[in-house]
C-alpha cells in the first residue's frame, strides 16, 4: 500500500477527490437539482463536506500509526487545506446566498446566533493554520513551532461539531450529530490515550 500512496498519480488524486463535490454541486445548481431551496442545500453540503474533510485530517495519524502507512502523512497537508477551503465556500455560501453580501447585516447575524458565531470563530482559528500550510513557513517557524501551532486542530473539531449539532437541532435532526460526535470522540480519545502513554508520569 505505501508503494501505491508514493505513486506521483496519488497527490492529484486526493485533490480532485476533495474538489469533486464541489464539481457535482455546482451542476446540481446549474440544471435545478438542489431542490426547493437550492441556498439551504448548498449552506448545508459544503458545512458537511468542511466536517467531513476535518475528521479525515484527524484520522490521518492514527490510520498511519496503525496500518504502518508512514506514506498517509504526506497526505495530511493536503486534506488540511482542503477544509480550510470547504470552510471558506461554507462562510461564502452563507454571506452571499443567505444574506446578500450586506456586511452589517452578517455581523448583525453573527452576533445574534450562538451557531454562527462558533462556525465563523472554527474558521478564524483555521486560517493560522492554512497560512502556514506551506514549506516556507515550516521554515520560518521552525518544525517544533509549526507542530505545536498545528496540533490547534484538534481543538477546531469540537468547535465546528458544536456548530453542526446547533445548526441541526434547531431543526430536530440529531442522528447525523451523533455519527460525528462519535467519530471526532474516538479520534481525540486516541490522541488523549497515546499522550497518556507517553507522558513520563503516565
Amino acid at each position: 500500500m505505501n508503494r501505491l500512496l508514493l505513486l506521483p498519480l496519488a497527490r492529484p488524486l486526493l485533490v480532485f477527490a476533495v474538489v469533486a463535490p464541489l464539481l457535482v454541486l455546482l451542476h446540481a445548481a446549474a440544471t435545478d437539482g438542489l431542490g426547493a431551496n437550492p441556498a439551504e442545500a448548498l449552506i448545508r453540503a459544503s458545512g458537511e463536506w468542511t466536517l467531513r474533510l476535518l475528521c479525515l485530517t484527524l484520522a490521518v495519524t492514527p490510520l498511519r500509526e496503525a496500518t504502518g502507512w508512514s506514506a498517509l502523512a504526506r497526505f495530511r497537508r493536503i486534506l488540511g487545506v482542503a477544509t480550510f477551503g470547504w470552510a471558506l465556500l461554507h462562510l461564502l455560501a452563507y454571506a452571499w446566498l443567505d444574506m446578500g453580501l450586506v456586511a452589517a447585516d452578517i455581523l448583525r447575524d453573527i452576533a445574534r446566533r450562538p451557531f454562527i458565531l462558533v462556525g465563523t470563530l472554527t474558521l478564524l482559528l483555521m486560517l493560522p493554520l492554512a497560512a502556514t500550510s506551506f514549506d516556507r513557513a515550516v521554515r520560518a517557524l521552525g518544525a517544533r513551532r509549526w507542530r505545536l501551532l498545528h496540533r490547534a486542530v484538534y481543538g477546531l473539531a469540537p468547535l465546528a461539531l458544536l456548530h453542526f449539532y446547533w445548526m441541526r437541532a434547531a431543526k430536530g435532526d440529531l442522528a447525523e450529530v451523533g455519527v460525528y460526535a462519535a467519530i471526532v470522540a474516538l479520534l481525540l480519545g486516541w490522541r488523549l490515550v497515546r499522550r497518556l502513554r507517553r507522558s513520563p508520569t503516565g
